[in-house]
């Protein structure tokens, strides 16, 4: 069964909101950004716009989507897609914590790749410079990247 869900990055000047995800939950101990699974009727849009109200107290606006992201893991027959947006128009109290870790404001030169999934240092980089793009990465079991597929895209 295809898993669908979202990935924001707020961008507040030169710097990035990113979650240090709890250990235990799937990603544990890696940094990200804010996002999650999309619910029954959902929009992209929507479901990205209430995972990171749920999990950082900020309502955003005006989301920009960077592309798609299709994640591999062993041997799966179906994939986990991934729509990825950015946006610096928001508001509302961050909450510094939640269930799902901990959030952190991280200036934009010195994003933790060590300490997040391998494939983000491939288009975090893009997301950043306001590109777009497609991309398919495969993982061994757990969290090795083995192989990828990236590809700028023109919208509009």
């Amino acid at each position: 069964m295809v898993i669908y869900g979202t990935l924001c990055y707020i961008i507040k000047g030169r710097k990035l909101l990113m979650l240090k995800k709890t250990v235990g939950l799937f990603g544990g101990g890696k940094w990200n950004g804010l996002g999650g699974k999309i619910g029954v009727g959902e929009s992209s849009e929507q479901a990205c716009t209430r995972e990171v109200y749920e999990e950082s107290g900020l309502n955003v606006d005006k989301l920009k989507y960077h592309g798609l992201l299709k994640f591999w893991f062993g041997n799966a027959s179906e994939p986990i897609i991934v729509y990825v947006f950015s946006t610096s128009a928001f508001e509302g109290q961050l909450k510094e914590e939640c269930r799902e870790g901990f959030l952190r404001w991280i200036d934009l030169d010195e994003i933790p790749y060590c300490e997040m999934w391998e494939d983000d240092r491939y288009w975090l980089p893009m997301l950043i410079e306001g590109k777009n793009f497609n991309g398919e990465f495969y993982f061994n079991q757990g969290t090795k990247l083995l192989n990828h597929k990236l590809e700028i895209q023109t919208y509009g």
